[in-house]
């Protein structure tokens, strides 16, 4: 048995209707593990609000691992004004927070021709009230310790997992 490289995987390539839009997320190492999950899900775009990243960080360069050279990014002061804009465009937005209307993440129902929005917040206060009050619905993981919250990319990871594992079904239809 080998360890394959990555020009030795039969990955097929392939892009999800997915837009990840961090709500003032600062930490350098969650932004290049973010910039990493977001090629290796194969979503659509990633959307910095509120504090732009710092593009010359090493520690954010280090955990990308180049990552951030190849996917598609901006940034936008307003979060709010964001979303609102995305839904007029057809997108359905998804806050990754424990909220008293939130519903586990295995229990997210999607359309085979949906648009997603997937909001991820800041690491110490989580997504913003004004974010969720907008959002279409909150989604949380499902969690069977002590503590109540997760690393910020370490949840994405688990939603973009789910999420794709869904779109995919319809692909293979």
């Amino acid at each position: 048995m080998d360890q394959l490289t990555h020009t030795q995987t039969t990955f097929q390539k392939k892009e999800f209707p997915i837009i990840l839009l961090l709500d003032n997320i600062t930490g350098e190492a969650n932004l290049g593990s973010l910039f990493r999950l977001a090629d290796a899900f194969g979503i659509q775009k990633v959307i910095f609000c509120g504090s732009e990243p710092n593009l010359n960080s090493n520690r954010l360069k280090r955990t990308a691992r180049n990552t951030w050279k190849t996917v598609n990014f901006e940034f936008q002061e307003d979060s709010v004004e964001t979303i609102k804009k995305l839904h007029q465009e057809g997108y359905r937005s998804l806050a990754v927070e424990i909220t008293s209307e939130s519903i586990p993440l295995q229990n997210l129902n999607l359309n085979k021709e949906e648009k997603l929005i997937l909001i991820a917040g800041n690491e110490r206060h989580g997504v913003s009230d004004e974010v969720l009050e907008i959002c279409n619905q909150q989604l949380h993981i499902e969690m069977f310790g002590e503590n109540s919250s997760m690393n910020v990319a370490q949840s994405i990871g688990i939603a973009l997992y789910e999420i794709t594992k869904e779109m995919n079904k319809f692909h293979k239809k």
